[in-house]
């Protein structure tokens, strides 16, 4: 479903993706965990052409992502042809970015009335679905500022997947939420693994990632340093910046 072939991304001088190679498969669960500045979230944002890379190909689904190719050559993508890919890929964010005016159903169906061109009714229907999927049922007419952190970040998940999404994309959903808030939002998300969605999740949250990540890549200056199974990856480092972070966070 993701294919990352030698992804470069700088800032300035500052190369934050060193030829970043991975693979995720359709159905996998794939969590990606590292120290702040190791470019986790720039590889996340990449995969959506949220940031544009400086070398190497982006794929979803066998679609090269922003880019075509004409010859030996790369060409970006129309600004319309980008939204059309990513109203393929949901994301959720650390900061939930819901529309503050707007009711919680409101946040919902905005994006397929205006973008995939559903009926209002429909909209809603599904909408109302999403939000019993994610604990939320009656809390239609709430605004955010009415909702918990947790809650809001679960109405920024129904948000995504109203889009039908082939992908779904997490930066670091839990960080910004109290401690006793997060396990709401795990659970919700362990539901959408099993139900087979493909996931790409930049994560902290070490018990989740071995729990439900089918594979585990530890990023750390811009390079993937270990990647395999959680069980392996966790029980068994190989690389000791692999062994020096996970000794801090476990």
């Amino acid at each position: 479903m993701v294919l990352a072939e030698g992804v470069r991304k700088r800032f300035g001088t500052n190369e934050v993706l060193q030829g970043i190679d991975l693979e995720v498969a359709r159905g996998e669960v794939m969590c990606v965990i590292g120290p702040s500045g190791s470019g986790k979230s720039t590889l996340l944002r990449c995969i959506n052409h949220l940031e544009k890379i400086h070398a190497g190909r982006l794929s979803i689904d066998g679609e090269l992502v922003g880019y075509q190719q004409r010859g030996d050559k790369l060409y970006e993508l129309k600004e319309s042809q980008i939204a059309r890919q990513r109203a393929n890929v949901g994301m959720v964010f650390q900061h939930f970015n819901l529309f503050p005016h707007m009711t919680v159903l409101g946040n919902i169906v905005e994006a397929p009335i205006h973008v995939k061109g559903i009926t209002k009714a429909a909209a809603e229907a599904n909408g109302r679905r999403l939000l019993d999927q994610v604990g939320l049922a009656g809390k239609d007419d709430a605004y955010p500022r009415q909702l918990s952190g947790g809650q809001q970040q679960r109405v920024a998940i129904a948000r995504a997947l109203a889009m039908d999404p082939k992908l779904m994309l997490f930066d670091e959903p839990t960080s910004a939420l109290d401690p006793e808030l997060v396990g709401d939002v795990l659970d919700v998300m362990r539901d959408l693994a099993t139900s087979g969605m493909t996931m790409f999740v930049v994560t902290h949250e070490m018990g989740f990632a071995r729990e439900v990540g089918d594979k585990l890549v530890f990023m750390d200056d811009g390079i993937v340093v270990e990647a395999g199974t959680p069980k392996d990856v966790i029980a068994n480092p190989q690389q000791e910046r692999t062994k020096s972070f996970l000794s801090k966070v476990l």
